[in-house]
């Protein structure tokens, strides 16, 4: 069934408000929730279905400015599920305002499954999973309508905003928890767009990606400049390379007759793309671009795929492959390891992928739903017990999933009864190299959640400064057996302790975390993610700044952890704030 759009009421101060347009008189419906306010874009209102596309007239003839829309719908039609409808903004054509650097033709902004509007994160995760974006955030909080009036646009290049409840709500309420402000005049052209000459609206390099997450073609050099891998036209090209080129493609092809679209599809890309670049490298040269949790996916996807070219006894592998489904997405992972595989190695992973099915470990198997059934029930039957003892048993109840012995709630619950007291250490486990901002994380550390609050503080850097000199390396034998004999007693007191060092790869880690194992204590791995630029300016002004050959091996040598290796990872960007989590509150579901 096609449905038309409602009518979006004007706020009472909104000045462009039109002759057929209404005000919203009242905004209580607002009032005390939480709200979104996005960017209102210059288009052509558009509603997609699984069957087909209109405007928002439901009988919209043809013009030439809907035909890239009707081309994304054919794309993704198949992942809109019946009954479910996504409105959003057509930007192909130029209204009234000329943009230069859209991330797309087409901006989502609800998603429908009947009469109810999905939530609005609920609607962002279902949008990526097509390959659509939401148009910008302005604000988000508690409503304010003084806020909402300070709020500073460009009427130049802003048409105006709309704000909206986070909480998803039925069409009935439409009028009471959704406004918008618009420009004066915002109808600035003499002839109306459908009868004048069709102008296309300018794309920027981001573009290139949700071309990829939407099923489109994969055009590989853009798709290296828009993540910052190459420059200009010539370093693109010397970066992707025939052999690359058709890896690329090769896994474009896999992922397709997956039906994988969205950020599992330009993961797979980018991973084919990027597979021989340092993963500790990458992983923090793609946050900018891609944000912290699809950076570190693909870091993770890099790191992890040569594991399905070797060799791996049958009948461990199984738990194998389990434990790689806690890390990544297996049917991404192995689109990428076949792609890259050669001659031998092909065989081991198709002979793995053929195992991970049976074994319901792929997207939309079994196996996979139970564990995301796991988490959710784990977290409900631990309601109320602690952020740190829910972690706990979560991650003790992962690690019963993967070998098997657990598969049900009441299986975990019981499992886990030694840790629902929340008496054991804490130990946050820093993880970096020099300049990544450990330091500055731990002074903010009260405000993240520490449990106890943080007690003792071990910094490798700290001790050899008592030595002498935090840049004599000779007595690291000396200082590291310091200070895991400090972190020992600090674990045996309780409380939260932080171990502070650049505990750069698995090796380094491996001490530390068996002395964790050894007291029982919770251990949360802290990985900061920073772009190498920002490394070496940050470098530069510290007061202890390292020799630029050392930063360069680090960034060589850095090995980040992997979801799983920890009871929970917290991931840092460059501004000291957590961006992503690996944790029972994880996110999974959808429409």
């Amino acid at each position: 069934m096609r449905t038309a759009y409602p009518r979006t009421p004007h706020v009472a101060w909104s000045p462009g408000v039109g002759s057929d347009d209404v005000r919203v008189g009242d905004l209580g419906g607002l009032r005390g929730r939480e709200v979104v306010v996005t960017e209102k874009l210059d288009g052509e209102n558009t509603t997609l279905y699984g069957d087909g596309v209109h405007a928002r007239s439901l009988d919209s003839g043809h013009h030439p400015s809907r035909a890239w829309v009707k081309a994304l719908q054919g794309r993704i039609g198949g992942l809109i599920p019946a009954g479910v409808r996504v409105c959003g903004e057509n930007m192909y054509a130029r209204h009234s305002i000329a943009y230069e650097d859209l991330e797309s033709w087409f901006y989502g902004f609800s998603v429908w499954d009947g009469e109810w509007c999905l939530g609005w994160d609920e609607t962002v995760r279902f949008l990526r999973r097509l390959g659509i974006p939401a148009p910008p955030v302005l604000w988000r909080g508690v409503f304010d309508e003084r806020v909402l009036r300070k709020l500073k646009l460009d009427p130049a290049r802003q048409e105006g905003f709309v704000v909206r409840s986070v909480e998803g709500f039925v069409r009935e309420e439409f009028g009471k928890r959704l406004a918008k402000w618009v420009r004066p005049h915002h109808v600035q052209t003499g002839t109306h767009w459908m009868y004048a000459a069709v102008v296309e609206n300018g794309l920027g390099a981001r573009a290139a990606l949700w071309d990829v997450r939407s099923g489109g073609a994969v055009d590989a050099g853009a798709v290296a400049r828009a993540v910052g891998m190459a420059g200009d036209e010539d370093a693109a090209q010397e970066v992707v390379g025939e052999v690359v080129g058709k890896v690329v493609a090769e896994v474009v092809g896999r992922l397709d007759g997956a039906g994988r679209f969205g950020d599992d599809r330009l993961s797979g890309v980018l991973a084919a793309l990027c597979h021989d670049v340092p993963r500790g490298r990458l992983a923090g040269a793609l946050v900018a671009p891609l944000g912290m949790a699809q950076a570190r996916r693909v870091a993770d996807l890099v790191g992890l795929y040569p594991a399905l070219h070797r060799p791996f006894p049958d009948d461990e592998r199984r738990g194998g492959l389990a434990r790689l489904a806690v890390a990544a997405d297996l049917g991404v992972l192995h689109a990428v390891a076949g792609a890259l595989a050669e001659g031998p190695s092909r065989e081991q992973v198709e002979w793995s992928a053929l195992i991970a099915e049976e074994a319901g470990l792929l997207d939309g198997g079994e196996a996979l739903a139970a564990l995301a059934a796991l988490r959710t029930g784990v977290r409900g039957a631990l309601e109320g017990l602690g952020a740190d003892v829910a972690e706990r048993c979560w991650a003790h109840a992962r690690d019963l999933w993967v070998e098997g012995r657990i598969g049900s709630v009441e299986e975990a619950v019981a499992a886990t009864w030694r840790w629902r007291s929340g008496d054991f250490p804490r130990l946050i486990h820093l993880v970096g190299p020099s300049g990544s901002g450990k330091s500055t994380f731990v002074g903010v550390m009260a405000g993240v959640g520490a449990g106890n609050g943080v007690g003792a503080r071990i910094s490798l850097d700290e001790l050899r400064e008592s030595r002498g000199s935090r840049a004599d390396q000779r007595g690291n034998g000396d200082v590291l057996r310091d200070g895991l004999d400090r972190l020992d007693r600090a674990l045996a007191q309780g409380g939260t302790v932080v171990w502070d060092a650049t505990s750069l790869n698995r090796q380094q880690r491996s001490l530390v975390g068996a002395l964790a194992l050894r007291r029982d204590a919770f251990v949360t791995h802290a990985v900061l993610l920073v772009d190498e630029a920002e490394l070496v300016r940050r470098n530069a002004v510290r007061p202890h700044p390292v020799l630029p050959d050392v930063l360069t091996g680090q960034l060589h040598r850095f090995v980040p952890p992997y979801p799983g290796d920890a009871h929970r990872t917290w991931y840092v960007g460059a501004g000291g704030d957590i961006e992503d989590v690996d944790s029972v509150d994880s996110v999974e579901g959808g429409v």
